[in-house]
């Protein structure tokens, strides 16, 4: 029997609803055939929109989306991406698969598509291969009230009024494939940059530096030092890979010491959050500068038969586990980190939607957001798990993962997956500060390698939790293996 305790007296940070955002670039199906079809497609849709990839969006209530990258960022050039379409310029996607990108899906798409969702947009500028005045003049087209040439622009091509943008990143990547930067040249190019990134009205930015690859701690500590007056936030990516890079493994076909060594690595990002967050709090002690962990998730080979650069790989239960053991540490660590943005939205890596013609399916990672939505905006609470070590010889995790919130109405939700792969985990829950008298659940579980596809979209699905009995103020419950939950205490 492992013991939960939840402590409703013990209130820490908000947990930024932004922590459950999502990233689309222009790589592979993620755009094209993904999210956007055109309006003139067969697929329902509104304004080419797909109808039904945007409602199971706002089903999860995507509060954020990254855009247009990503590596392309660094090359995209908004004004190729803006007036009539068959005016707009055709370029080669060099670095996702050497395809034409027509610039179909440009900002005024973008924005649609965010109106539709309801969420918010993050648009990363280009610093790679752009200029100041390209990012200058993409935040006044997107956000000037006023006569100027590029809200004249703006108007011209049928927005009347500005868009709201807040969130705004300096490059992508600027340690790779953004410039290969040193963090020195980065830190000053970003004060550079952001100089002329201007307030339009009452729309205020929130500017975003790049921040560290993994666990390059000089990066973080460099650029908190020269630039750490001059942002809101600074990014971090780390994905969870299980093999080296030119054999990452399949996302389908694995074994049991495989499964736990990608828990593992998944498990990783709570030190990386840790390191970077104090090293950011030698610099910021009261915490002004966010941390947002906008590349995240798992990294497999591609599957079979697909183009090696487009990225398309299936989401299993293992998938799941990944990302209900990254939503934990992200909410434990809400007084730092303010958003995270899984990769990617559609077709693309840890994918929470997967979409063929006229067909979608609802990944296990899709049905893990779901199971944690009513953390956004709710206030963490202090929990503890009795835990043990699972795994094998060389890889070895906590067979529990947990977090716990308070959402505005006082109601308390716990999320707790058990991340054995053939052990269920009898457990005994307690809430301090308040008396329990009801807890009631939803669970997705299923075999470490099940998945959905086009034929079977249903194979892994949120079920009504059973057996959970509530006696003397303790909840008692059983956690098949493999296996995410959600209880809401009453």
């Amino acid at each position: 029997m492992s013991k939960i305790i939840v402590n409703k007296l013990d209130k820490k940070s908000t947990i930024n609803k932004n922590i459950y955002g999502n990233f689309s670039e222009h790589l592979g199906r993620c755009i094209y055939n993904g999210i956007f079809v055109g309006e003139d497609s067969s697929i329902p849709n509104v304004n080419g929109m797909r109808t039904d990839v945007v409602e199971a969006l706002k089903n999860i209530k995507l509060p954020v989306l990254r855009w247009p990258g990503g590596c392309f960022a660094d090359e995209y050039h908004w004004k190729d991406g803006i007036g009539p379409k068959e005016n707009r310029k055709r370029m080669v996607n060099t670095n996702w698969g050497g395809v034409v990108e027509d610039n179909s899906f440009g900002t005024h798409e973008f924005m649609e598509f965010c109106r539709q969702v309801g969420c918010e947009p993050y648009i990363n500028g280009n610093m790679g291969s752009g200029t100041v005045q390209e990012m200058s003049e993409w935040v006044e087209y997107m956000t000037f009230d006023g006569e100027s040439p590029m809200a004249n622009l703006r108007r011209a091509n049928g927005q009347d009024q500005p868009w709201k943008v807040k969130y705004f990143c300096v490059g992508n990547e600027s340690w790779g494939c953004g410039g290969n930067m040193r963090p020195q040249y980065y830190a000053d190019l970003y004060r550079h940059y952001q100089t002329f990134l201007r307030n339009y009205g009452d729309n205020k930015l929130y500017k975003i530096a790049v921040g560290p690859n993994t666990a390059d701690y000089q990066w973080t500590e460099t650029l908190m030092k020269q630039a750490g007056n001059y942002m809101n936030a600074m990014t971090l990516h780390y994905y969870t890979v299980p093999g080296p890079w030119d054999h990452k493994g399949s996302a389908t076909q694995f074994t049991e010491e495989e499964y736990y060594l990608t828990l593992k690595k998944a498990a990783f990002m709570d030190e990386l959050v840790t390191k970077h967050s104090q090293i950011m709090d030698r610099y910021d002690p009261d915490h002004k500068v966010d941390l947002l962990v906008d590349e995240w998730g798992t990294w497999f080979d591609v599957e079979p038969g697909t183009n090696p650069g487009f990225l398309y790989q299936q989401n299993s239960m293992r998938d799941a586990m990944v990302a209900a053991i990254s939503l934990n540490i992200f909410n434990q660590h809400s007084d730092r980190v303010a958003m995270a943005n899984i990769a990617q939205l559609c077709n693309v890596l840890q994918a929470v939607v997967l979409t063929e013609g006229d067909k979608m399916v609802l990944t296990p990672t899709y049905h893990v957001f779901d199971l944690f939505k009513s953390h956004q905006g709710a206030t963490l609470l202090g929990s503890y798990a009795e835990t043990k070590e699972i795994g094998t010889e060389e890889d070895k995790v906590q067979n529990l993962s947990v977090s716990a919130s308070e959402d505005k109405d006082g109601v308390v939700h716990v999320t707790v997956a058990n991340l054995s792969a053939t052990e269920s985990c009898p457990v005994e829950l307690d809430l301090l500060g308040q008396q329990l008298s009801s807890v009631t659940g939803r669970i997705l579980t299923g075999a470490v390698d099940a998945y959905n596809d086009f034929d079977a979209p249903n194979q892994v699905s949120i079920q009504t939790m059973e057996g959970i009995v509530v006696e003397n103020g303790e909840a008692k419950f059983s956690l098949p293996a493999c296996s995410v939950a959600e209880l809401t205490l009453g």
